[in-house]
């Protein structure tokens, strides 16, 4: 991926984390239930992997494992960086914040599950596909 991809995705997932940020205020989420949360990273996650699934699969097959580990890199840890600095330091949070803003913290680890599977099962897809359709000819 040549360079200006690699910037471009960046300043996309800032743009993303500075608007949930902005959409958390006054207190970055902390004054919803835990029930609402769970729902509200539930329906979070369905744009997330629709938005993952048109990316993907608009690679060639042999691209999407790569970029869907730099989607995942670039959708983690600058966010828990963005994250770190906003609770842990400015809040005064510490490394606390990760317990404490749970609700973040799961999606440290979501995309590096989700665009995996999922770049592989679109792989997975499309070549099954191909060779059943070149065994119907």
């Amino acid at each position: 991926m040549p360079i200006q991809g690699h910037i471009g995705i960046v300043l996309i997932a800032t743009v993303v984390w500075a608007g949930f940020w902005i959409a958390g205020l006054p207190f970055y989420y902390q004054q919803y239930s835990r029930l609402f949360m769970i729902w509200f990273d539930s329906l979070v996650l369905i744009p997330i992997a629709a938005i993952a699934y048109l990316v993907l699969r608009r690679l060639p097959p042999e691209r999407r494992l790569a970029t869907a580990f730099w989607l995942a890199f670039y959708f983690t840890v600058p966010l828990a960086v963005y994250d770190w600095l906003y609770c842990g330091l400015y809040l005064g949070h510490g490394v606390q914040f990760i317990s404490k803003y749970w609700y973040l913290t799961v999606y440290y680890a979501i995309p590096w599950i989700l665009l995996p599977i999922m770049a592989l099962l679109l792989n997975h897809t499309r070549s099954g596909a191909k060779d059943d359709s070149s065994l119907c000819l």
